[in-house]
């Protein structure tokens, strides 16, 4: 029985199964990805791939109803939400198709050694693993800067979004690009760690867990391959004294509840200035208790489910487990009971540093709540984490903002706003959160070859 099954997480039924690929397809695909690495259309005139990329951009447009239907019953996500991620993958598309070809133009060095530059050129073929919670945003963001440069991708998907996975692919192709330029595998852990061994592979880049990151990493580098991680978070929303309060509590909640709180950036640790502490929590509870589940695709649902059966018993047991180590309840802390995957909103207090919770990233909508004194406290216990993904400080005097943004050890943060994306802005993080960035110039750049080339003085 193949392991990639679509089941919808608000009912638990099955809706369809996808057949694994064998080690004679996965086989026939590196060859195909191999070939087109090796002709014209990765090692020559940009425009042909960009057009393939103004294309799908067009085409997701054209379909963002469809599309945001298929995720939505298959992982759980509200279906405005749903629509928004269809939406920033038009958006991505597009940017690299107008972007790319001056992203990639060479870049001049002075040097009394002669004439010198740095040209990009593809390396060759990439093997992505991606993850379920943004099922068609986490492979845009690999393949559009990758199609622009030329480098082919062979992708594993979650094995629970396999639907998305399938209309990614097709999409891709429809919008004219070559067998072997995107390629979607139903394959095995084991199957990815044979691609990422073969000398025709030259990168590997994933999104997903510590765990999962931490395996491919060593694969990678026992095979000297190039690799990009981006992991866990367990992002800060710190509100200081001097915050618009409302602002900071609508935020704070939607974030919170976004995808049901299943996403890396997400704010997980509530920071409060001792001085706003107590109307901020009375406000956050009200806005978290006030989540209404129930049906993903009901306009009317602001909480969706978890996007599985294993996700939900996760959650409930490390909730349990903080519980047990001393943290406190204000609201929620159990399954919802009946069909679906579905998980009360939760605020969890008086969480010591002994505590496992302390350092767990929470991938659900739970909030951690710590009260501080000053913004030096604030930012000791912001750093006091083995992630640094991204963050977000709410205050009025942006000077205070900056300098506190300055201090957090984190890959991104934002100064009153939650955490966010955009195609032109760099996405990454550091510690235990990964390395690489993607998005932006910087995205296109990861697996490029900076071919540095110089014409010496006569």
């Amino acid at each position: 029985m193949s392991t990639y099954q679509s089941i919808n997480p608000a009912t638990n039924q099955l809706l369809k199964s996808w057949p694994s690929h064998d080690a004679a397809w996965v086989s026939q695909a590196l060859d195909r990805a191999d070939r087109l690495f090796h002709s014209s259309w990765s090692k020559g005139d940009i425009q042909p791939r960009l057009q393939v990329l103004h294309k799908l951009a067009e085409l997701l447009e054209s379909r963002v109803e469809e599309l945001a239907t298929i995720a939505s019953r298959e992982m759980g996500k509200l279906i405005g939400q749903s629509r928004g991620e269809v939406k920033i993958c038009a958006q991505i598309a597009r940017y690299y198709a107008e972007h790319s070809a001056t992203f990639l133009q060479p870049q001049r060095y002075p040097s009394e050694l002669g004439e010198a530059w740095v040209e990009y050129h593809p390396v060759g073929t990439l093997v992505a693993v991606e993850p379920w919670n943004f099922p068609y945003y986490q492979l845009m963001r690999v393949l559009a800067p990758n199609l622009a440069l030329g480098n082919p991708v062979l992708a594993k998907h979650a094995n629970n979004v396999p639907h998305c996975a399938d209309m990614f692919e097709k999409l891709v192709r429809e919008a004219g690009a070559p067998e072997g330029a995107w390629t979607n595998l139903f394959v095995s852990n084991e199957q990815i760690a044979e691609l990422i061994a073969d000398d025709r592979v030259q990168g590997v880049a994933l999104t997903g867990s510590e765990r999962a990151g931490s395996a491919v990493a060593e694969q990678a580098g026992k095979h000297l391959k190039k690799s990009t991680l981006e992991l866990g978070g367990n992002d800060v929303f710190m509100v200081l004294d001097d915050a618009d309060l409302a602002e900071a509590v609508r935020q704070g909640a939607q974030a919170r509840l976004s995808n049901c709180g299943q996403v890396c950036t997400a704010a997980k640790r509530f920071i409060l200035h001792k001085n706003i502490a107590e109307p901020f929590m009375a406000q956050f509870t009200a806005a978290l208790q006030s989540a209404v589940p129930g049906d993903p695709l009901d306009e009317k649902t602001t909480l969706g489910p978890l996007s599985s059966q294993e996700a939900r018993d996760r959650l409930v047991k490390q909730v349990e487990d903080a519980i047990q180590h001393g943290a406190e309840v204000v609201c929620g802390g159990k399954a919802i009971e009946g069909a679906g995957c579905y998980f009360q909103p939760t605020i969890l207090t008086h969480i010591t540093r002994d505590n496992p919770a302390f350092y767990q990233e929470f991938f659900g909508p739970v909030a951690q709540v710590y009260v501080v004194d000053s913004d030096a406290e604030a930012v000791a216990l912001a750093n006091d984490s083995r992630y640094g993904l991204g963050g977000s400080v709410w205050t009025r005097d942006i000077a205070r903002g900056k300098k506190i943004a300055s201090q957090i050890e984190t890959g991104m943060v934002f100064i009153n706003s939650q955490s966010d994306t955009a195609a032109e802005l760099p996405f990454g993080g550091i510690k235990r959160s990964g390395y690489g960035r993607e998005l932006s110039d910087s995205g296109i750049k990861e697996f490029a070859n900076h071919k540095l080339v110089v014409i010496a003085r006569q």
